[in-house]
């Protein structure tokens, strides 16, 4: 428990702390999408597995942290291109993330009858779960890995990510409600895990594109949409007092 006495450490654990929460937005955002296909009294009980799991995921893989290592060793070539285990996961989870992105924005956009319809499906509890695990371990991944970079201290690590998500599960009721009481939110955001998705198929064919650029363009669409969030109430408030108004004036008396 030496660690506890060392400024460097705690540093150290408050920076990671932070750039898992900022690393955790985009899981937050898929779960809160994937349990709003739940029913209401399910959707807590979903985000919680949800979260845990995105825990014990990244917990497992820091315990096993030389084989996540191992996973950069190129295990085949491909036209002179060398890809990993890391690789492979990056680009099947990017495509996964590219298809349940598209699906729920077609999904929105056609409505529940019209999905139903065309052949539509509306997953049970269990399956939101499965489809929630595989996004885990390709968020958890990179977390990790990350996690390695600027910290060689297992129980700061895994400190450090228990805190984060702990936040992201207060936090993930709040985000949820909000997403889906704004549906042009939602398709920012899952036009946001499109995006995310690309960025995870560049970086299995070792297309480096900087994260901050992909959360800087998230935060200035949110900040543009809050503003239209506030200008659309601002309408509706108006709309609704003026024909209160020529309510009152038809029953007032000449």
């Amino acid at each position: 428990m030496e660690w506890l006495a060392s400024p460097e450490l705690w540093v150290a654990f408050l920076t990671l702390t932070a750039l898992e929460i900022v690393l955790g937005i985009d899981n937050i955002i898929f779960i809160s999408i994937l349990v709003s296909r739940l029913p209401k009294a399910q959707q807590p009980k979903a985000r919680f597995f949800g979260l845990a799991l995105a825990m014990g995921t990244r917990i497992l893989l820091l315990l096993s942290i030389s084989w996540v290592m191992r996973l950069t060793t190129d295990l085949f070539q491909v036209f002179g291109e060398g890809f990993s285990g890391r690789d492979l996961i990056l680009f099947f989870g990017g495509l996964f993330l590219l298809f349940k992105s598209t699906a729920e924005i077609y999904h929105s956009l056609e409505g529940e009858e019209e999905a139903q319809g065309t052949g539509g499906k509306a997953y049970g509890f269990m399956g939101i779960i499965v489809q929630i695990a595989i996004i885990d371990i390709v968020f958890s991944l990179d977390s990790v890995i990350t996690a390695v970079g600027l910290v060689d201290n297992v129980p700061v690590m895994v400190a450090a990510i228990v805190i984060s998500v702990i936040v992201m599960m207060l936090s993930a009721g709040t985000i949820s409600d909000f997403i889906d009481k704004h549906p042009s939110l939602k398709m920012l955001a899952l036009s946001f895990l499109i995006v995310v998705g690309t960025v995870l198929i560049a970086e299995a064919f070792d297309v480096h594109v900087p994260k901050g650029y992909v959360y800087f363009a998230m935060a200035f669409s949110l900040a543009v949409e809050a503003v239209n969030i506030r200008l659309r109430t601002a309408r509706a408030r108006a709309r609704k007092e003026e024909l209160e108004s020529v309510h009152l004036r038809k029953g007032s008396p000449d």
